[in-house]
């Protein structure tokens, strides 16, 4: 399926040059569907570069996604013209009144101040608490993962003593997470930042779950205990050229910077860098979306922020019989109505918790021995 975005926007040449299906506005009028909306937040001073990064992961999906680009006015944005803005980006107060099935909130290159420093943080704030009743599910990115687990848990950010700048491996801590699906045991993400969240703070918060760590870059996934609220703290949404810019943009204002760390092919600049993280990129947003947005969304958007969030670790057929099936999204091509039945959108949510008080649709471990010896999922 396509993502859908706005008729004139700047990516939508670079992704159908990349062989990747948009949807203008316009053609999707045509068609009788329920899209997912989602609202992406982007703090970026490089706005139509990570427009483009970002639409580029959420297009390469069997679902039908309508993208709103969202600004902070509270802030004046000097990379992109005023005309791009106009033309493309809503206002939050433009927005309020709408609910989403999902939100991506982005970094920004404000991790040296205080949060309570920053000119749009009262703002960010604002739609952060809106997000609680009018966002289905959030995944937050970088600085913008930053912000969000101290904004809704009071987990601080640390300065590191020099820029986390790389490539790194990781690893997955929670293989049965829906986010964390398919992904090999050890996979590469880009860094790149000045601060950092401590595992043993995200650890130490009961609401909190660590799904992927590095040993080199430290915390790269967490999510709330509701799967309402996701954090990533690297860029899986980087282009293989990007921390290459981004490093010659700081050679060139005279920082004492150091190499991007298993980035460049042998620790040199002047060699062509490659991405070793696109499927895994890939994969992190396509879970998000699937499991955690399209899954569980209410059919009918005004009940977004209602209605009990459940998301499936474990679907497993075999486990059926203990759960009801109850309405998702249909966005396929001639369902319409919440009633009509189709079978790849029936979501399961069991009636209670096994007698061993396991409960397979968290990701939280079980409280006794769970029935199976295994997640068949892993």
């Amino acid at each position: 399926m396509p993502i859908r975005i706005p008729d004139a926007l700047p990516a939508t040449e670079t992704l159908e040059k990349e062989n990747i299906f948009v949807m203008t506005k316009n053609r999707a009028m045509h068609q009788d569907i329920r899209t997912l909306k989602l609202l992406l937040l982007n703090l970026m001073p490089t706005k139509i570069v990570t427009e483009t990064q970002i639409l580029r992961k959420l297009s390469n999906t069997p679902l039908q996604v309508e993208v709103e680009l969202l600004q902070t006015v509270s802030h004046d944005a000097k990379n992109v013209s005023e005309e791009h803005l106009a033309t493309f980006y809503r206002s939050f107060d433009q927005i309020k009144d709408e609910r989403f099935d999902g939100m991506i909130i982005t970094g920004a290159p404000v991790e040296l101040l205080d949060f309570e420093e920053v000119d749009y943080w009262d703002e960010l704030c604002e739609i952060m608490e809106w997000s609680r009743t009018n966002v289905h599910s959030t995944l937050h990115i970088c600085w913008g993962a930053q912000a969000a687990i101290y904004y809704h848990y009071g987990v601080n950010k640390h300065a590191l003593d020099a820029k986390c700048s790389g490539v790194f491996p990781h690893q997955v801590l929670k293989p049965s997470s829906p986010l964390l699906r398919g992904f090999d045991d050890v996979f590469f993400a880009p860094h790149s930042r000045y601060t950092e969240v401590n595992a043993a703070d995200i650890e130490a918060n009961d609401k909190l779950e660590l799904l992927a760590i590095s040993d080199e870059a430290g915390v790269y996934a967490a999510k709330s205990e509701d799967s309402r609220h996701f954090f990533v703290f690297g860029h899986p949404e980087y282009d293989a050229d990007t921390l290459r810019l981004e490093y010659e943009r700081d050679i060139s204002r005279g920082l004492d910077i150091a190499v991007p760390a298993h980035y460049f092919p042998y620790d040199d600049p002047t060699q062509k860098p490659t991405s070793t993280w696109r499927s895994h990129a890939q994969l992190l947003y396509t879970n998000w979306l699937n499991y955690y947005v399209y899954q569980t969304t209410p059919y009918d958007l005004s009940q977004v922020g209602e209605a009990e969030y459940a998301a499936s670790d474990q679907n497993s057929s075999s486990k059926r019989a203990a759960y009801t099936v109850v309405p998702t999204t249909k966005s396929a091509p001639g369902v319409t109505r919440s009633s009509t039945p189709k079978r790849t959108d029936e979501f399961i949510r069991p009636e209670k918790e096994d007698d061993d008080g396991y409960d397979p649709f968290s990701d939280r471990p079980p409280t006794k021995e769970p029935l199976f010896e295994r997640d068949p999922w892993d």
